[in-house]
């Protein structure tokens, strides 16, 4: 079984090289958030795609209801910047989280700015850190830790992985971790597995491409 992650989305900032002390971002329901979701496992065929389904005013009201002392910085808030960011944000199914965090710091001329939630049913939580010009209103996805696949998915994508052919060093290790890369990417997953806890222990890392069912990569260390 995965060992997943806590959802903790009010201590999901990232520090930043250059910017100031982290933040503890907000959680917001999103105005357009929707009370669970029909969609089917990408890893069974079904039509399950990722989408962007936040708005300018959903990205605006996360920033301005952060709860750290001194909230986003005021020149991320505008309407254009937050366009740009619910531009560049995708969700697994293309539905709205349960809720919505947002944290950000600026230093000098560029601010970074985290934006975190989670699916109501996901075994984890995506995380997209983006950098910021306020002076142009450029954004740019900087990381995408994104863990917020629906914990059905899981067993599923796991067993794939486990029958496609070249999984053999996979046999006695945990499916520790799971990730899903968004577009361009397509029904592309990276699946972590180790045999224990210790730092020196055996793992693979795979990239399983889940529409033909094949391990695209295959990455074994200390074993």
């Amino acid at each position: 079984m995965i060992r997943s992650r806590p959802i903790l989305l009010v201590s999901l900032i990232v520090a930043i090289a250059g910017c100031t002390s982290a933040p503890s971002p907000s959680v917001t329901a999103p105005a357009s958030a929707v009370n669970g979701s029909s969609a089917t496992p990408a890893a069974s065929g079904g039509l399950a795609r990722p989408g962007q389904p936040y708005t300018a005013q959903d990205v605006l009201a996360a920033m301005r209801d952060s709860v750290r002392p001194e909230g986003v910085p005021q020149e991320l808030q505008t309407d254009e910047i937050a366009a740009a960011v619910a531009d560049a944000i995708w969700t697994i199914d293309g539905e709205p989280w349960s809720a919505m965090a947002a944290g950000g710091s600026c230093a000098d001329d560029v601010c970074t700015l985290e934006i975190a939630g989670a699916p109501p049913d996901g075994a984890g939580e995506d995380v997209w850190v983006l950098r910021v010009t306020p002076s142009t209103g450029a954004v740019e996805v900087t990381d995408a830790d994104l863990h917020g696949v629906p914990a059905a998915w899981v067993d599923e994508l796991d067993q794939m992985t486990r029958g496609a052919h070249g999984s053999e060093p996979l046999a006695d290790l945990l499916l520790t971790a799971v990730r899903w890369q968004p577009p361009p990417a397509v029904d592309m997953y990276e699946l972590a597995y180790r045999s224990g806890d210790e730092e020196q222990s055996c793992a693979a890392d795979v990239v399983l491409d889940a529409a033909g069912g094949i391990i695209a990569d295959l990455t074994v260390t200390g074993c």
